[in-house]
């Protein structure tokens, strides 16, 4: 530990680590049904560290195609497929959020985005400079693990491709039954 006002001597050849305030969002996945307790705590963190709350749901039927002039659009996947509501279903999922974050004090905003939900949480956070992303744990049961087995975690891709921290917060944790005696 060093003391008050002076500097650590640098190990041979080494820049020495020099704290910064983190400034950066914090940067919430959010999928339709899921537990405010991801909210909870994700709110709770940015209201920590006295940043802003970035919370993105990400439409895995569309993807992102850039046109001729440069913009860049949402399209779907199956365009003679089922017609999702994904206005309705977003709009819900802000709404839910408007009634547990609404007079929290912590300034949050809500963005839909398209594809890969780990790929387009990548992007966002890359661009918003976040401190933090914070996703949920799926529910537990058969079709969680199958989908799990068959598309992987947005938690482990994000984990796999970014430099900054991914908070996982479990949704349906395992209780802990203490033994006999103890």
């Amino acid at each position: 530990m060093t003391e008050p006002g002076k500097q650590p001597s640098p190990a041979a050849g080494r820049t020495p680590y020099v704290a910064r305030k983190i400034s950066g969002p914090v940067l919430m996945g959010v999928v339709p049904g899921q537990p405010l307790a991801v909210a909870h705590r994700a709110a709770e963190l940015a209201y920590s560290l006295g940043v802003k709350l970035v919370c993105a749901y990400v439409d895995v039927t569309t993807y992102l195609a850039e046109e001729p002039d440069g913009r860049v659009e949402a399209r779907p996947i199956d365009p003679d497929g089922i017609d999702d509501d994904i206005e309705g279903i977003s709009a819900t999922i802000a709404a839910e959020l408007r009634a547990a974050l609404d007079g929290t004090g912590v300034d949050w905003s809500f963005v839909t985005l398209a594809g890969d939900p780990a790929r387009a949480l990548g992007r966002l956070a890359e661009s918003a400079d976040a401190s933090v992303i914070v996703v949920g744990t799926r529910e537990r049961g058969l079709g969680a693990r199958l989908e799990e087995l068959l598309v992987g975690s947005v938690a482990v891709h994000l984990t796999h491709r970014q430099h900054r921290p991914v908070l996982v917060v479990p949704l349906a944790p395992h209780r802990h039954q203490p033994k006999a005696g103890h």
